[in-house]
């Protein structure tokens, strides 16, 4: 007899299933330190959709046989403790290589952070279901209790379209998440960050864009999510949202709903152990309402539940009840916290372990957090006196941690203990932005709302402008005190939802409120702007004209000492740029003259001053290849990169057809972060984005999409709305 097929009738379908996923890592893993976690006890049972317990004589039975082996050791981002892993022998793959049908041939592409595959149990119906909707086009928003497996659910969808060729684009959502990191999820890094921009770079034919836990979304963030649902949903491929009800955007139109119940009580008993009593577990299967995540936490040590008892009752009766105190400390530590941790950032770890062998803790790479339905129950077990303390607490422990994501945990622990600091949001919400502005905007949200600080109000409106968001910048901007602080706001938002007309009527009534010298630095700041507010080319005449007749209406007599020369310093390099554009020799000759008298002739600026010359002097429309070849060594040698950016654009607009190492060179910065808080690096961005498009010209809609949206964040009006004529004429 085969001895292959001989083992086949001596395993189990538990024992093959065993097999099956410990045959999909390599042998390289069975002398390995750090090994996955799907290799643990927990995570093995997490995949194949069984309660830990469920384990135990399958995997006896087949370690006796020597079909697997087991082992202690680390596992990744489990801690320091060591943890009993699995591995498949030799033995075992030749065992399952006797039942084992070829793998299908798989055609598509993922991206972003799919959740490994969980067997599903009882929900053949509902894959095909929703998988047959998907694939005919549709756009599902995927409801239902917390823990009924919805996520699991839809990632058995989205394998079934992998499988059938389709480009599968996964983002998963918590509090920090707003629609352009769901973007970059999609696409990976340096996506875009409008929606628009977004739909037309992810969008295609046989896609499936899939947005997860879209509950956690914080209500900063979810109505811009719920634009980029509506800008997807139109296009040609299919949809999937993932919530618990209520969904935080409602159903957006082009949306259908499918509503995930429990399982039956026949398909909910095959999650328990093999060796529970066929009666028992009917019982206990109905008793929970057949939801997979509540059958999972019951142990066979436990009676059975009070038929009738909500799941969330149940929860903290048993579940949380049965748990030590070193295990209560670590569930509350990660239900206080606003996001998922890392094992290495909890204060009080002792109680993972225990978390985790009991079902607790649902994993994303080495991020954790407890299971929603269960941080839920938690949280609102406290009064308000008790979270209060707790939270002040964790901000004492987060306040000796140093970086930008120690200050988002301590904030949001500040904010959730009780009145708000002004001061510290002033110190550290720059840093936090400068990181993650969706992260520092749901803070400044948490403030506003606690408090009627006028500070808080106008961090809060700027960082609004900053990130594009008129209608939330306006919420804000009317609460502040009438004055000329409110009126340049307002300008900005003006600017932003591209009434220029209305922005600079209500700036210069703001600027003759303000102090001279704050006229000056504003008037400087308006015109840098102005002179930046147009696409690669020519400057129009009567731009220059009118830039050029401001610039000498500058008073920078008004000034304190200090600042004047830093002022006089940003007039030259204006007045330079405007002469090198309109091609006026003497004034440009006149203003480098005083910027090499202010900064010395050996300053890094005036090369590049001279480069800039250079390249403004074209024959037949383009630089000549000595200046261009100028420009190359300064790019490779220029290590501030808003420089190094300026420089890339200034030898694009220059080059005519760029040569390849140019187009190389832009690509190497395309991606580099920049300074959201500051206007110029704004302005930078937009003009990347741009000159992407120009490069990139099978993404180039796209491109100008994003391009269009970062000229009103900078409130460029004027750019935005050629370059919108422009992509107008190519659609």
């Amino acid at each position: 007899m085969n001895p292959c097929l001989r083992s086949r009738a001596m395993l189990s379908e538990a024992q093959l299933r065993i097999l099956a996923r410990l045959a999909e890592f390599g042998t390289e893993l069975e002398g390995a330190w750090d090994v996955p976690r799907a290799l643990s006890l927990p995570g093995l049972a997490e995949s194949l959709g069984v309660v830990r317990s469920a384990l135990h004589t399958p995997l006896s039975a087949l370690e006796a046989e020597g079909h697997v082996t087991t082992r202690s050791t680390h596992v990744i981002g489990g801690g320091s403790r060591r943890r009993t892993v699995v591995h498949i022998t030799g033995s075992g793959r030749e065992a399952l290589s006797g039942y084992e049908a070829p793998p299908t041939a798989r055609r598509g592409r993922r991206f972003g952070p799919l959740p490994d595959a969980i067997a599903l149990h009882g929900r053949d119906d509902d894959t095909r279901a929703l998988s047959s909707s998907l694939l005919g086009g549709s756009s599902i928003i995927l409801s239902g209790l917390p823990g009924i497996g919805k996520s699991c659910l839809a990632r058995a969808a989205a394998e079934e379209a992998f499988a059938k060729g389709w480009t599968v684009r996964w983002a998963s959502c918590n509090a920090d998440t707003d629609a352009a990191a769901i973007g970059e999820m999609w696409l990976g890094g340096g996506s875009p960050s409008s929606a628009s921009a977004i739909a037309a770079a992810a969008d295609a034919a046989r896609t499936l864009l899939v947005v997860d836990e879209a509950q956690e979304l914080h209500s900063r963030h979810a109505r811009g999510v719920a634009k980029l649902l509506g800008e997807t949903c139109s296009g040609d491929g299919s949809v999937l949202a993932v919530v618990r009800a209520p969904s935080p955007f409602g159903i957006p139109d082009g949306f259908e709903e499918v509503r995930l119940e429990g399982l039956s009580p026949e398909h909910a008993t095959s999650l328990l152990p093999e060796d529970t009593d066929r009666g028992t577990a009917r019982e206990v299967a109905e008793a929970l309402g057949g939801h997979p995540l509540a059958l999972h936490l019951w142990s066979p040590e436990e009676d059975i539940p009070e038929k009738g008892k909500a799941v969330q009752e149940y929860v903290e009766a048993t579940v949380i009840r049965r748990l030590s105190e070193r295990g209560v400390g670590t569930l509350d530590e990660l239900c206080l916290a606003p996001v998922a941790l890392e094992t290495g950032e909890l204060f009080d770890g002792d109680g993972t372990d225990e978390l985790e062998d009991s079902a607790i803790l649902r994993w994303s790479g080495v991020m954790v957090e407890p299971h929603h339905l269960i941080r839920n129950v938690r949280r609102g077990s406290w009064s308000e006196e008790e979270a209060s303390t707790l939270h002040s607490e964790a901000a004492r422990k987060w306040a000796v941690r140093e970086g930008a994501r120690a200050r988002r945990m301590e904030g949001h622990h500040l904010l959730n203990s009780g009145e708000p600091d002004p001061e510290w949001l002033a110190e550290h919400l720059p840093s936090i932005a400068e990181q993650d502005s969706a992260a520092a905007a749901v803070l400044i949200e948490q403030a506003v709302g606690l408090s009627d600080e006028e500070s808080l109000r106008e961090a809060a409106a700027d960082l609004a402008l900053e990130r594009g968001e008129a209608a939330i910048a306006e919420s804000h901007i009317e609460n502040l005190t009438v004055g000329a602080s409110r009126k340049l706001r307002s300008a900005r938002l003006a600017r932003l939802r591209g009434d220029s007309r209305a922005a600079g009527e209500m700036e210069a009534r703001a600027l003759a409120e303000l102090p001279p010298a704050e006229r000056a630095r504003r008037t400087i700041s308006s015109l840098v702007r102005r002179y930046d507010d147009r696409l690669p080319g020519p400057i129009r005449a009567s731009l220059a004209d009118e830039l050029a007749r401001a610039i000498e209406a500058v008073d920078l007599s008004t000034l304190p000492e200090g600042d004047r020369s830093a002022a006089s310093l940003a007039l030259e390099l204006l007045r330079h740029g405007l002469a090198l554009d309109t091609g006026d020799v003497p004034t440009a000759a006149r203003a480098r003259s005083a910027l090499e008298s202010a900064l010395g002739p050996n300053h890094p600026n005036v090369e590049v001053l001279d480069l800039r010359a250079r390249l403004a002097a074209r024959i037949d429309g383009r630089a000549s290849d000595e200046a261009v070849a100028s420009a190359r060594f300064h790019i490779d040698s220029c290590d501030e990169l808003p420089e190094r950016i300026r420089i890339i654009h200034a030898t694009l607009e220059s080059a005519g057809s760029p040569p390849e190492w140019l187009v190389e060179a832009h690509a190497s910065i395309a991606t580099e972060p920049l300074r959201e808080d500051q206007a110029m690096q704004r302005r930078l961005c937009a003009q990347r984005w741009y000159w992407r498009g120009v490069l990139e010209p099978e993404r180039r809609l796209s491109h100008w999409r994003e391009a269009i949206s970062r000229f009103r964040t900078a409130e460029c009006n004027s750019a935005a709305s050629e370059l919108l004529q422009r992509m107008t004429r190519l659609i």
